[in-house]
């Protein structure tokens, strides 16, 4: 899907520049055929209503993401939710929350004494209370617009399992990791963490060595996924060849 990662490696280099972050960001949608556009970006208005009620400026990744792909629901609500500007709030153990899971089971956030720096870290709470999460919120939010694009891709573009022993040994073996530092499982913060890889047109999530995501950039690029990691997938080949 993506031939060069060499954005996605400078983004998450010690001395991190988020800006190839986001040249990641629009090479993906573009690979996807779902590019950015100009209107993509949430208001500047909009952020300085939300800063003015919260009472202190939003960390410049935050906003940068905002003002460049914030409308984009397909790419930060397809199954998790990046919080609309209006609604962002600061929880009581003084986190702003800037992401919610799906059914609430888990929230992403800035610690207050963070949210001056440019790219702070970020924290998770899966009810359990507040844990590190990414040492970059930019690396956070990159790391969303992925698993969002994936959920919001046509179905025959995407299949999942679980992930055996056998399974994971297949995956391994055939694909390549992506240059992602491996970030919590908000649903199993005690196991391995997710993790990205690589193949031909495909992209591959592995949660917490417990299920895998494949999501192509056509519904042909998904198959030789499942010959190559052969097992119960939850979708099949149900694509035109033609």
């Amino acid at each position: 899907m993506i031939d060069d990662f060499s954005d996605l490696r400078a983004l998450c280099a010690p001395d991190g520049d988020r800006q190839r972050g986001w040249a990641f960001v629009r090479e993906l949608t573009s690979t996807l055929g779902r590019p950015l556009t100009d209107g993509d970006g949430i208001d500047t208005d909009l952020l300085r209503a939300a800063e003015d009620r919260l009472g202190y400026p939003l960390p410049a990744a935050l906003r940068e993401a905002y003002l460049l792909f914030g409308r984009r629901r397909d790419l930060t609500a397809a199954q998790d939710e990046l919080v609309w500007p209006q609604n962002l709030t600061t929880a009581p153990e003084g986190v702003l929350v800037f992401r919610v899971e799906a059914q609430h089971c888990a929230s992403w956030g800035v610690p207050e004494q963070a949210v001056g720096q440019d790219d702070p870290p970020v924290l998770v709470n899966n009810g359990d209370g507040w844990e590190p999460y990414s040492d970059r919120l930019s690396i956070a939010l990159v790391e969303m617009v992925m698993s969002e694009a994936m959920f919001g891709a046509d179905e025959h573009n995407v299949d999942n399992r679980d992930l055996d022993e056998d399974a994971a040994a297949a995956v391994a073996a055939a694909f390549e990791p992506v240059p992602l530092p491996t970030l919590p499982f908000w649903a199993g913060m005690d196991g391995p963490g997710v993790r990205w890889l690589a193949g031909p047109e495909v992209l591959l999530r592995d949660d917490g060595g417990v299920w895998l995501w494949v999501h192509g950039r056509t519904p042909a690029a998904v198959q030789p996924v499942r010959e190559q990691v052969p097992g119960d997938w939850l979708s099949g080949p149900d694509y035109d060849e033609d």
